[in-house]
């Protein structure tokens, strides 16, 4: 069952602001877990770091960690030659770069606001650009191209109940979802699937970093507690509901499935539709 033996995934945003696991940093341990041969990408060296850390850990992980700033085209030209050079191609691609900063469209500066729309779109954009053509060359010459699976949120869908809005980031989401859609139903024909992982309220090392920092408490377990009561299930999720679903996503199993949002939000979404806080990295 999710077997990702003979694969190779190239995860960007494969690091962890600080020491946990953060979503991509679960992934790619998930992923070299499940066999595959895991090629991960951050812009942060002590990010990266960690999770070289925890890939040690791990018995027979073959892992390569590559430092890159996803904004860049040519970064990412460069590590996507560099994981072709180790491992010969590229089955799996999780776009995993992003992150919130509030505002209004008064209140945020434009700088601001292009630095969001970069960071939670672009990323996604560059990476499918110079891996596609990747997938569509190994579909052609062996009949299996590869999946995608992009990590957006449920900001993309809702807004906040305390007044913290994040317009950059809800429609940064908004547009990576319509990116995968659009962009899973163009190489449908070649073998590419491309699907989506909306996710919800998580306790991830991100979040708690960000959160403490922007509502300026240093409190982070009553900021935890408030935040579990939102969800109906009565807990945030962490790094590795957000693996698992990436995982499967990527895995043969998830083979019929594409252009779709696989929602990972402990029920927030369906009990409070549009009236939710909705930080989800």
């Amino acid at each position: 069952m999710l077997n990702l033996h003979g694969k190779v995934a190239f995860v960007a945003g494969a690091g962890s602001v600080a020491e946990g696991w953060g979503n991509g940093r679960a992934t790619a341990v998930l992923m070299a877990r499940q066999g595959a041969k895991v090629f991960g990408v951050d812009y942060s060296a002590e990010a990266l770091s960690g999770t070289t850390a925890a890939m040690e850990q791990e018995a027979g992980a073959d892992w390569t960690g590559w430092l890159a700033n996803m904004t860049s085209t040519e970064e990412v030209e460069r590590a996507v030659a560099e994981c072709l050079s180790r491992y010969g191609r590229i089955d799996i691609l999780v776009n995993n770069v992003g992150g919130s900063a509030p505002g209004t469209p008064v209140s945020m500066s434009v700088d601001e606001w292009d630095g969001q729309l970069d960071r939670n779109l672009k990323t996604a954009f560059l990476g499918c650009k110079h891996v596609l053509p990747v997938m569509e060359r190994q579909f052609a010459a062996e009949g299996r191209g590869g999946a995608i699976v992009n990590v957006s949120s449920i900001a993309s869908m809702s807004f906040q109940v305390d007044g913290r809005v994040h317009v950059a980031y809800a429609a940064s989401k908004a547009g990576l979802e319509t990116l995968s859609r659009a962009t899973a139903i163009a190489y449908v024909k070649k073998g590419i699937r491309v699907n989506s992982v909306v996710v919800g309220m998580m306790h991830t090392p991100l979040v708690a970093h960000r959160l403490t920092q922007q509502l300026g408490t240093a409190n982070a377990e009553d900021l935890a507690a408030k935040r579990n009561a939102l969800i109906p299930m009565g807990r945030m999720g962490d790094a590795w509901d957000v693996a698992n679903a990436v995982v499967f996503l990527a895995s043969d199993e998830a083979g019929y499935i594409t252009a779709t949002q696989l929602v990972v939000d402990g029920g927030v979404t369906a009990a409070r539709p549009g009236n939710v806080d909705s930080d989800a990295r």
